[in-house]
């Protein structure tokens, strides 16, 4: 991923500094992801990517897309949120016009600090324990096997108010994070 950004930064003709700088973040930072010495976190991530002004998947998105695709479970991509408690593992393969992301959310987290939006449709499935939707401020309780479709042009994002981690699938269309 650190070279895709080096790569996507010259492309726009901005220095380490000045992308540091717009995204709100060190100089050192945006460096050592550049050479692949540090994982940035979610949030980090979603900052350098509205700088270059990309889908934030779109960093993740392999060059050489084939045709029939298989992701192994131990070769995921693994993203996590610096305060909200969640991580995500990219399921599809990071190309096309579907994004399917296997959540963990643990008790107390959040996968934002504040409801966001991107221009997606979306839809989330609880594998397991109980997971709260809130999509432009109204809060959609679901229980294992449920599901929740929006459009992600709303503002939202996903709760854990309970004591157990929450599992689940979100596929978006078309890649937009």
């Amino acid at each position: 991923m650190g070279a895709r950004i080096r790569k996507l930064r010259t492309e726009r003709g901005l220095t380490l500094a000045q992308l540091a700088a717009a995204a709100g973040v060190s100089s050192g930072l945006i460096s050592q992801v550049e050479r692949d010495l540090a994982d940035p976190s979610l949030e980090t991530l979603r900052k350098i990517a509205k700088v270059l002004d990309l889908p934030l998947f779109s960093l993740f998105q392999e060059p050489d897309a084939a045709v029939v695709a298989v992701v192994r479970q131990d070769k995921r991509m693994l993203v996590r949120s610096p305060t909200g408690g969640v991580t995500y593992t990219r399921v599809s393969p990071g190309h096309g016009r579907l994004e399917v992301l296997e959540g963990r959310l643990e008790p107390g987290g959040s996968s934002a600090a504040e409801p966001w939006s991107h221009p997606s449709e979306e839809c989330v499935l609880v594998l397991r324990g109980r997971l709260v939707v809130e999509v432009s401020g109204i809060e959609h309780a679901l229980e294992e096997g449920d599901s929740c479709y929006f459009d992600s042009a709303l503002p939202h994002r996903y709760l854990n108010p309970g004591a157990e981690p929450v599992d689940f699938l979100i596929t978006a269309t078309p890649p937009s994070y």
